[in-house]
């Protein structure tokens, strides 16, 4: 969502965007879809994780941590959905739309940011046991962790809550929100640059070293151990976590990248696709459920628990209606 400078007057890879009405539907569905699955699932995890997983470990913490911002996106993304199927056209006002925007950014980097730190738990827990049995103030210190995350996140974003994002196109008789960003949102270049550095190296690119770091080391680990059941639960997880880093969130942050840097130096544009990988980087909320399946084993059980009670309750039904029928005849 973050879109082409401009202080004038709009190029025309810019304009076809806006009047392409098969990429606008495709957009659309890829968010109903999002939506749909986000809210199902993400809202089974949160009653698992607060009311169903005990003790809260700081894994646990941060997997709550992690369904609250993917649940909010969730409840974001019906209104982007109404503004694609307008036709980019906002009419929720410029507050709204810098809300949602918000929403929509601090949902992905407080999910990288969150994977970041259940992989220092875990990399700690496997590597470093002693130290980490040692350290008493676990769960103060993932409560803090949150808050510093949401703390930073919100930091770097910070030009969003303060600009209007919404733009005013004349000839199309729309007024997009964050699609088109006006050049003077930030004083000078060197803003746009440290704020474009901000997102993509600071909460893109450290975050994916530090997780890439963290899980080849448990895997290197856990290789020379004789836990074969451990050992693949972790290794799943590790190819599983980075394959969300480099599916849903690598694309968006490079594409970020190229586009800001060809926008502002070079007068050209990678929106249109930047716009689609946006889409992709949404799809992580829905994976994010298997994470916690993959990095809890008391997310697991009680999740087994849940799947045998309902399986048990379907077979103790037919056995009543069997007898019902048997009564009956």
């Amino acid at each position: 969502m973050t879109g082409n400078l401009s202080s004038t007057k709009l190029d025309n890879a810019t304009l076809s965007l806006f009047q392409n009405v098969n990429t606008s539907i495709i957009i659309s569905v890829i968010y109903m879809i999002v939506t749909a699955i986000n809210l199902v699932a993400n809202g089974l995890s949160m009653w698992l994780l607060i009311f169903r997983t005990t003790p809260k470990t700081p894994s646990i913490i941060f997997m709550i941590n992690l369904t609250l911002t993917d649940m909010a996106l969730g409840t974001a993304l019906p209104f982007q959905i109404a503004y694609q199927l307008k036709g980019y056209h906002w009419d929720l006002g410029s507050n709204m739309c810098s809300f949602l925007t918000l929403v929509f950014y601090t949902n992905m980097y407080c999910s990288i940011l969150t994977m970041m730190a259940i992989s220092i738990d875990r990399y700690l827990g496997i590597i470093r046991p002693m130290q980490f049995k040692q350290t008493r103030e676990r769960k103060s210190i993932a409560v803090i962790g949150c808050l510093f995350m949401w703390g930073l996140v919100l930091s770097v974003l910070y030009p969003l809550m303060t600009t209007d994002l919404t733009f005013e196109i004349q000839d199309l008789r729309i007024i997009t929100c964050f699609d088109v960003l006006k050049k003077d949102m930030l004083p000078s270049v060197q803003a746009w640059v440290i704020f474009i550095f901000g997102m993509v190296f600071l909460l893109f690119i450290f975050p994916f070293c530090v997780t890439t770091f963290c899980y080849i080391s448990v895997i290197r680990k856990l290789a020379r151990d004789s836990k074969t059941a451990q050992k693949k639960r972790a290794i799943r997880l590790a190819i599983f976590v980075l394959l969300v880093f480099t599916i849903c969130f690598a694309p968006n942050n490079i594409l970020l990248l190229v586009h800001s840097v060809l926008r502002l130096f070079y007068n050209k544009s990678a929106y249109m696709a930047y716009k689609l990988s946006l889409c992709f980087s949404c799809v992580n909320s829905c994976l994010d459920p298997f994470i916690y399946y993959f990095a809890s084993k008391e997310f697991r059980q009680k999740l087994r628990q849940i799947m045998n009670l309902q399986s048990q309750s379907s077979a103790d039904s037919m056995k009543m209606e069997h007898k019902e029928n048997l009564y009956s005849s």
